[in-house]
């Protein structure tokens, strides 16, 4: 199933995400960020369980801020494997 998260308090606007029956998430596109990261960020996760992923991205600061792109994705997962129950 396809997903949008709309990002908090980071330079990314939206973040689209896949998430297969299997739990493995694809096909992850951040819109605004570092876009190296973000794209760096997508390449690594992409096939990984969505638990796995988020254990390894929750908590991440941005410098000075309390989230960061990939901790943004932590919460667009969780978010939806929420809604996919």
């Amino acid at each position: 199933m396809t997903h949008t998260y709309k990002a908090k308090g980071v330079c990314a606007r939206t973040i689209n995400f896949e998430i297969t029956e299997d739990n493995k998430i694809h096909n992850v596109v951040f819109e605004g960020g570092c876009n190296g990261n973000t794209q760096g960020v997508s390449a690594l996760i992409e096939g990984m369980d969505v638990n796995d992923a988020i254990k390894r991205m929750e908590g991440i600061h941005c410098g000075p801020r309390s989230t960061s792109c990939p901790d943004q994705l932590s919460k667009a997962l969780k978010e939806a494997l929420a809604q996919e129950q």
